[in-house]
């Protein structure tokens, strides 16, 4: 079994040592040829909580850690700023 590595935004650090991640996808629809955007949250363990909202991570997939939690941080790739771009 392959490992599933996901990269998105932190959108929610109310939880401790959780994150919510957002990925988002662009897939062709096949019927009318348009780009549609595709979202999906996952929540991720944070051991450290050191990502916050806005933050950039990269995350796996592990063993189930609670009954909605099977993925785990991978790092940090880029940390919000809070300058520019909105959530």
């Amino acid at each position: 079994m392959s490992k599933f590595v996901g990269e998105g935004i932190v959108v929610s650090d109310k939880m401790n040592k959780t994150r919510v991640v957002r990925v988002e996808e662009y897939k062709l629809h096949p019927k009318i040829k348009k780009y549609v955007k595709k979202t999906k949250k996952f929540k991720v363990h944070d051991e450290l909580n050191e990502s916050k909202v806005g933050d950039i991570v990269q995350f796996i997939s592990c063993r189930p850690i609670s009954k909605q939690k099977s993925f785990r941080l991978l790092k940090i790739v880029q940390k919000y700023s809070g300058l520019g771009d909105e959530i």
